[in-house]
C-alpha cells in the first residue's frame, strides 16, 4: 500500500532493528503482510548479524500503527529486543518490499 500523498516534510521514517531468533521463522513475510495493511512505504532486510532491520515511511500516525501491528505479529514471540530510531522521511520509497543482501 502507498503512503498517502503528503510532503515529503510530513512524513517521518521508523527504523526498527529486531533481534532475537528473527532469521528463518517467517518474520520478513509476516512484516510484508502487516505492511499492506497500512499506508506506509519502506523495506525489511535481514541482517548479517542476525537482526532484521525494517525501515518504513509515511505519516506518524500511520507508521505508530504499524509498529503496533508488528508487535502482534505471532512471529513477535521470537523477538528478544527492538531498537527503534525516528527521523525525517526522505521520500524515496514507492512501495514496501523485502531486500536481499
Amino acid at each position: 500500500m502507498r503512503a498517502q500523498k503528503e510532503s515529503v516534510a510530513s512524513q517521518r521514517r521508523l527504523s526498527v532493528v529486531f533481534d532475537g531468533h528473527v532469521q528463518g521463522v517467517g518474520f520478513r513475510f509476516s512484516v510484508i503482510e502487516t505492511a499492506r495493511r497500512h499506508p506506509v512505504v519502506g523495506f525489511v532486510r535481514n541482517e548479517p548479524d542476525g537482526t532484521v532491520r525494517v525501515v518504513a515511511e509515511g505519516a506518524e500516525e500511520s507508521l505508530l500503527r504499524f509498529l503496533d501491528s508488528l508487535r502482534a505479529m505471532g512471529v513477535y514471540r521470537f523477538v528478544r529486543g527492538e531498537r527503534v530510531q525516528w527521523s525525517p522521511g526522505t521520500g524515496e520509497f514507492h512501495q514496501f518490499e523485502i531486500r536481499y543482501g
